[in-house]
């Protein structure tokens, strides 16, 4: 795949010598799997076994940079998710920004992933942190609380359910819109991102009181086989309401021969919702394997510890997501896999998978039944094509 000439945070930093183009670069990666995806224990699962095809975070990208004299360039790209079976028009609703880069650093306007969402993809094991598996299933969404709307139909309200084959990701790993972000260079193997949410009166990612601003900072070093971060989001009202979300990740990973480990650990953290304080710990574990030169295990468990309310725990309110998967090199740019992954929910618990969810509904149940609780687990075989 080719690089981003700008990745923030964990993602890491292109050299400021591969802005000396003027070239426009045409990219992408064309991800589709056939999925077989069961829930059990919800309130609508008599579908049972469900198939369907995945697009699984495919998408289209135009990048380029124009030298302008004295170390200094300026960098563009507009990126957009494509769904293979979704009409209509492309829109920039990936990574799509313009900016500034020099030996000063790089500062970035427009829509931008932020250091914290690009730690938690940093730490996934799965390629392009996508499908099934993916640990933003749990990461960041405080029971279901601060999922981001942009394509659900949740809310900060909570109770928040996810579209079926819809993104289901928490607030922190979705994308900033209207942020602009400097990124600084790296000194030592440590580099530092400080992205600000413009405030423009009016609601952002869900949040229903308008007039909200927000910043998202990280500091990550790498050097080697050894990269570690440390992430800190948070996003304000600025009415009546006062409320804060914020979100905290300490996380890193090593390589070693043949084999990688990595470990995330997430704190998320909601004030004066509904006039309460809530909070949520995420821990996560993963590695991955090379069998052959083309050939790779990995698998990833991740856990997500009962939800706070003002300091009580509210019994049975997490979750455990497991992951083992497969994949297979058949040259550079095409990659066949294979993944089956299972969220275990508490009693009193409902998260769905983070990609392509799987329409998990924790709405009222016959007697005897539990509106939330049960599981949501699947088998996924696919194809991954960049260019």
């Amino acid at each position: 795949m080719q690089k981003k000439l700008i990745a923030l945070a964990v993602a890491g930093l292109a050299s400021t010598g591969a802005f000396a183009q003027a070239n426009v670069t045409v990219y992408g990666v064309a991800d589709a799997s056939f999925d077989v995806v069961r829930i059990s224990g919800d309130a609508k699962n008599e579908l049972g076994n469900t198939n369907r095809v995945s697009t699984n975070s495919s998408y289209l990208g135009f990048k380029g940079a124009e030298a302008l004299g004295n170390g200094l360039s300026a960098v563009f790209q507009f990126e957009s998710g494509v769904g293979f079976d979704n009409a209509g028009s492309l829109s920039t609703n990936r990574d799509s920004y313009v900016g500034l880069a020099g030996g000063f650093g790089t500062v970035l306007m427009g829509n931008l992933t932020g250091p914290t969402r690009a730690l938690g993809t940093a730490l996934d094991v799965n390629v392009g942190a996508t499908g099934i598996g993916a640990n933003s299933a749990l990461l960041g969404k405080l029971g279901n609380k601060l999922i981001g709307t942009t394509s659900t139909t949740g809310s900060y309200s909570g109770g928040s359910t996810c579209a079926r084959s819809a993104s289901c990701n928490s607030i922190f790993d979705s994308r900033w819109k209207n942020a602009v972000a400097y990124v600084s260079p790296t000194f030592a193997g440590l580099n530092a991102t400080v992205a600000y949410v413009a405030n423009e009166n009016k609601a952002m990612e869900g949040m229903t009181a308008a007039n909200t601003t927000g910043f998202d900072a990280g500091l990550k070093y790498a050097d080697g086989p050894i990269m570690a971060a440390v992430t800190y989001n948070a996003v304000f009202t600025n009415d009546a309401a006062d409320l804060k979300v914020s979100d905290l990740r300490v996380g890193g990973s090593y390589k070693f021969g043949p084999a990688s480990v990595r470990a995330l650990f997430d704190l998320a953290r909601a004030d004066k919702l509904g006039g309460k304080k809530f909070t949520q710990a995420v821990y996560g574990l993963g590695a991955t394997f090379d069998m052959t030169p083309a050939s790779k295990l990995l698998a990833q468990v991740y856990v997500a510890r009962d939800v706070k309310q003002d300091g009580s725990s509210q019994d049975d309110s997490g979750a455990k997501l497991f992951e083992l998967g497969f994949q297979h090199s058949l040259s550079k740019r095409t990659m066949l896999k294979a993944t089956y992954a299972m969220i275990k929910n508490d009693s009193n618990a409902s998260y769905d998978f983070g990609v392509n969810a799987a329409g998990v509904n924790p709405g009222s149940m016959p007697a005897g039944f539990s509106a939330a609780g049960g599981s949501v687990q699947g088998i996924s075989f696919g194809v991954r094509h960049t260019f």
